[in-house]
């Protein structure tokens, strides 16, 4: 369910009532771990972090006008997603992250490329998200992101 908000805020409050507090924790979450220089933005409909034009003045690629984008949140129709492009580019991260994922929840991973699926509020795992957003600075986002463009 892609929004037409513009800023986080009344993102959160145009969501269903039982989305608004998990979507606000994940939020808090992220804010409170993500590496300096990051941007919170509304980004394709839901909350983004992205590297800003200030640090990387190309943009994204398939829409340089866009900052680059790093992480995002969004109440879909079934479910809760978390996008994070590191674990899409980075094996390493990627790893990382299913070995840790089963010491945070009982649930079983429902994960595509770069979006982690959750069916219930109750089911996202709050401090693993935060180490998650933590795992990367911007400029190591940059070099990734360019070393993967470069393939």
């Amino acid at each position: 369910m892609q929004s037409t908000a513009p800023t986080p805020e009344l993102y959160l409050t145009e969501l269903p009532e039982e989305r608004q507090q998990i979507m606000a924790d994940l939020r808090a979450v992220i804010l409170g771990h993500i590496p300096a220089g990051f941007e919170e933005v509304m980004s394709y409909g839901m909350l983004g972090y992205a590297v800003p034009h200030t640090l990387y003045p190309a943009g994204y690629h398939c829409d340089p006008k866009q900052p680059l984008p790093f992480m995002g949140i969004a109440s879909q129709k079934n479910h809760i997603a978390v996008y994070h492009m590191g674990i899409y580019a980075d094996e390493v991260l990627l790893n990382w992250f299913k070995e840790e994922y089963p010491r945070h929840s009982k649930f079983k991973l429902d994960m595509g490329k770069s979006c982690i699926r959750f069916k219930k509020a109750e089911h996202v795992p709050l401090a693993l998200i935060g180490e998650l957003a933590s795992k990367m600075t911007p400029q190591e986002w940059i070099e990734l992101y360019e070393s993967v463009l470069k393939r």
